[in-house]
């Protein structure tokens, strides 16, 4: 991650939006202290990576149960 400073990132936008464009992210700094940081745009939802992530919590959770207890006894449990 490169990092600047808030001086420099106002005189030089268009070369952080070139390196975020390339897939950095740009730390901006002011008095040494971190106040922001450019990331590149996500390019909205994407129903692919969803429908993987979906995936992956179906498949660990195959073969889990509650041994025996129901739901409703455990949350009956909670409740004083």
């Amino acid at each position: 991650m490169r990092e600047v400073g808030a001086f420099e990132a106002k005189s030089k936008l268009g070369t952080l939006l070139d390196w975020v464009e390339g897939g950095e992210e740009v730390l901006i700094t002011r008095r040494g202290k971190a106040v922001a940081r450019l990331v590149p745009a996500e390019v909205g939802f994407d129903r692919a990576k969803a429908h993987r992530a979906l995936e992956g919590i179906l498949e660990a959770r195959r073969g889990i149960t509650l041994g025996g207890l129901k739901i409703k006894d455990l949350v009956n449990e909670g409740r004083p």
